[in-house]
């Protein structure tokens, strides 16, 4: 038989941090890890409209990263100390920097802002940037509250952000299809 998914512990509107600790589901920590868990599935999401193997690959990575991100945030700071949590490294930071700039030698100089969309592909990239940035803001709202965050969380969430940008420029500039320019009404 079938594990049951449903537990019926959160129907009063509460859950349990990794170590016991419970709190309301309204709590700035689970805002935080389920922003880091929807961005998640928007990177899958773009991840099934590519084809670019090389692309493809780097998106699983970053997949894998945000589980581990999302563990360190949903685990209790206080007990953290004494559980295996995987842990995020400065390596981490460096493949996306690394990322960007292979992909930027191949793309042209933006010489105007950018609109999101011209492909569906794209469109989802914006999303999922737009949706790391709100990540990184509540990430950095923990860390200002005094609740423990790991600060190279708050440096990953940011140059993702930066990769998921140029990712979505690389990917228009794979499928040949031209960027949107910004023309603002003067």
């Amino acid at each position: 038989m079938a594990q049951k998914i449903y537990t019926k512990t959160g129907d009063l509107g509460e859950t349990s941090l990794i170590g016991g600790t419970k709190v309301p589901k309204s709590h700035l920590r689970i805002e935080t890890y389920g922003t880091v868990d929807e961005l998640n599935s928007y990177i899958g999401l773009i991840n099934d409209h590519i084809t670019n193997v090389h692309s493809k690959k780097i998106l699983r990575e970053i997949q894998d990263r945000l589980f581990t991100i999302g563990s360190s945030l949903a685990c209790d700071p206080d007990k953290e100390p004494k559980m295996k949590i995987p842990d995020l490294k400065e390596e981490d930071v460096v493949l996306l920097e690394k990322e960007i700039d292979k992909m930027n030698e191949e793309l042209p100089v933006m010489k105007s802002f950018i609109l999101p969309g011209g492909h569906v592909a794209i469109s989802v990239t914006h999303i999922a940037r737009c949706v790391c940035r709100r990540a990184e803001r509540l990430t950095v709202s923990l860390h200002e509250h005094n609740m423990f965050v790991d600060p190279l969380v708050i440096k990953y969430l940011n140059r993702l952000s930066d990769y998921l940008f140029v990712l979505a420029r690389y990917i228009g500039h794979l499928l040949k299809v031209d960027e949107i320019k910004w023309q603002p009404r003067l």
